[in-house]
């Protein structure tokens, strides 16, 4: 019997949960905590067990075949609380090759120490792996899905007006952000679960099985130094001028050495999710840039480290549109990853030709798209893609604009690029 719990939004995760536990004897879910992943596993799960309650935590110290339940699916929560698990599981699948007889949660990685070294065996062909992100707007009800990804590649994108969508809202969904549990709050309260995740990887989550002891000061000064440098190819060495130049403090990041051990714990939490660059033939390839676009794994995280609000968004051009780019980036990373694509970036060192956005499908084909907060900026994007297309070897299989404040879906008839409202896009 499933335990799908009341309520549950449908995640376009669930198709390939759904598709792996009838091919892999287990599937391993990995994903920022409060994105959702105990939630959908449920909605597939005939029994679970929680790692973070300590009866179940001891038996599996002591044996992990002691959680193991006959109900299957069979959920089991933060698993790598007790790395073990893991390996009991495989070993399980290996027992008699039964497809679908485990779900397995993650909100912290194993990569590095002591935990790592309890894990033998990969469970590559037993355990199939899928990552989990926020929400994007199509999952929460924010986006109408009237431009789809897909029928734009196949040239059957309708034409027409959406909605209009004003600044404030825009803005509202970048502080709110794609965690479930805010999806409901409004007013000043969209701000408070963002605040109140940054507080906890700060005071608690970054300690979590780290046997080396890091500064909460110093990675309160990262992570706010990523966040100003939101959706920009910021190199390590700005972030450490960027703390300098804003932080009062004894305490700083001073080396490259510091900066990649506490992003490296970031990065285990799963609240990195960088964007990059795109190997591609543009004139000259030593041109090319090879530096990730920085994100933190939603727009929210960023404006809580900077203290950002509706208001001050709405006052700061220049922050709301490196925000909103990142809520783009946000959604379209989780709309490639649903169509077994990735998502990429493009700058051209020398001239500065720059693209925010390609996706590339599963075929290596690819689409480019520009980014922009306000429909009076679409001539300049549309501009700058006839400008990537006409020099780069391999042509896009089409091109686009997503914009904010814009009431309609369109073509623009002399170039073909296609002009869509963040809250009208879907996969």
């Amino acid at each position: 019997m499933s335990l799908k719990k009341d309520g549950y939004k449908p995640r376009l995760v669930d198709e390939k949960i759904t598709r792996y536990l009838r091919i892999f004897g287990a599937v391993s879910i990995e994903g920022p905590k409060w994105c959702g992943k105990t939630w959908t596993s449920l909605n597939h799960a005939n029994s679970v067990t929680y790692m973070t309650e300590k009866g179940s935590r001891n038996l599996a110290e002591i044996d992990p075949k002691y959680i193991f339940q006959k109900e299957h699916p069979q959920l089991i929560d933060e698993w790598q609380t007790v790395p073990e698990v893991w390996d009991a599981v495989r070993h399980e699948c290996d027992r008699d090759h039964e497809k679908g007889k485990f779900i397995l949660t993650g909100s912290t990685s194993l990569e590095g120490g002591e935990d790592e070294e309890r894990v033998f065996h990969t469970g590559t062909g037993r355990i199939a792996t899928l990552k989990m992100s926020p929400m994007s707007l199509h999952e929460s009800g924010d986006s109408t899905g009237e431009a789809s990804l897909s029928d734009m590649r196949n040239g059957q994108i309708q034409e027409g007006y959406v909605r209009r969508v004003e600044l404030d809202e825009i803005a509202s969904l970048i502080i709110r952000g794609g965690w479930p549990e805010n999806l409901l709050m409004g007013g000043e309260d969209i701000g408070v679960i963002p605040e109140s995740y940054i507080e906890a990887v700060v005071t608690k989550d970054m300690h979590e099985r780290q046997t080396k002891k890091r500064s909460p000061q110093k990675m309160r000064m990262l992570i706010r130094a990523i966040s100003r440098n939101e959706s920009t190819v910021a190199s390590d060495n700005t972030l450490i001028r960027d703390i300098e130049e804003y932080e009062n403090s004894n305490e700083r990041i001073e080396s490259r050495t510091t900066i990649a051990d506490y992003t490296g714990v970031l990065e285990s939490l799963y609240m990195i999710a960088n964007q990059p660059a795109f190997s591609v033939n543009y004139r000259s390839s030593k041109r090319i840039g090879k530096t990730a676009k920085r994100h933190l794994v939603d727009p929210s995280l960023s404006c809580a480290s900077l203290h950002l609000t509706v208001g001050k968004l709405l006052n700061d051009h220049e922050t709301f549109g490196l925000m909103f780019e990142a809520l783009v980036e946000r959604d379209l990373r989780i709309y490639a990853d649903y169509l077994n694509g990735n998502l990429y970036h493009f700058r051209d060192n020398v001239s500065g030709d720059e693209v925010d956005a390609i996706l590339e499908f599963k075929d290596e084909e690819y689409a480019a798209f520009e980014i922009k907060l306000s429909d009076g900026s679409i001539k300049d994007a549309i501009k700058s893609l006839r400008k990537f297309y006409e020099h780069v070897e391999k042509k896009p299989v089409y091109m686009g604009v997503v914009v904010g404040h814009c009431d309609s879906v369109m073509r623009d008839p002399e170039s073909g690029v296609f002009i869509v409202p963040i809250t009208s896009l879907r996969p």
